[in-house]
């Protein structure tokens, strides 16, 4: 792996810290919606108004105590000195999830700050006061990769993520967490 130390890791959320799919499809399926049609990656109201359901709805039919930590995320997330999440995902569901889990990154933007659109890097790198060659970004969907492009840092795939892993895409791809540890320096 090539990539320079980066100052900050900015994390989307579901996928990549949790392993959160089933949690996602789970109220869809609930409302009626055929898995089949349900993809990853999307603002939380753009996949609703896609699938025909009330935004209100799915966030009312979403358990917010199922997801879990994928294995080693928690240590990563103990080491790293700066960390921040950006995440298509509902902001009364992505705080109560962080909540629980105890964690408390140094900026966490969630769907609303984005005006229910796709997540975006800029106003994320803004509240931390870095730029785009001091952060690294890591995720699991095409959506993840296009915010670091769009901003020019770098990328890295949440390989631990079996979807991912299933997929092969290309570029940087970390089969477990703890290999940030290495690309930030920090050995345990």
């Amino acid at each position: 792996m090539d990539l320079p130390a980066p100052k900050v890791v900015v994390f989307d959320l579901d996928g990549t810290l949790v392993d959160s799919d089933a949690a996602l499809v789970a109220p869809f399926v609930q409302l009626g919606v055929d898995p089949a049609d349900i993809t990853f990656g999307h603002a939380v109201a753009e996949e609703c108004a896609r699938l025909g359901i009330s935004m209100s709805d799915y966030v009312g039919a979403y358990d917010t105590k199922v997801v879990e930590a994928f294995d080693g995320v928690q240590t990563v997330l103990d080491a790293v000195p700066r960390w921040a999440v950006c995440s298509n995902k509902h902001p009364e569901s992505g705080r109560a999830e962080l909540e629980r889990l105890g964690w408390e990154p140094e900026v966490a933007m969630f769907a609303d700050e984005f005006g229910w659109a796709h997540k975006s890097l800029p106003p994320v790198l803004e509240r931390l006061a870095v730029g785009p060659a001091e952060v690294l970004m890591v995720g699991d969907s095409n959506g993840d990769l296009h915010c670091a492009e769009q901003v020019g840092c770098d990328f890295a795939w949440a390989g631990w993520n079996p979807r991912v892993a299933e997929a092969g895409p290309g570029g940087t791809v970390l089969d477990r967490p703890s290999v940030l540890l290495w690309l930030l320096g920090i050995f345990d």
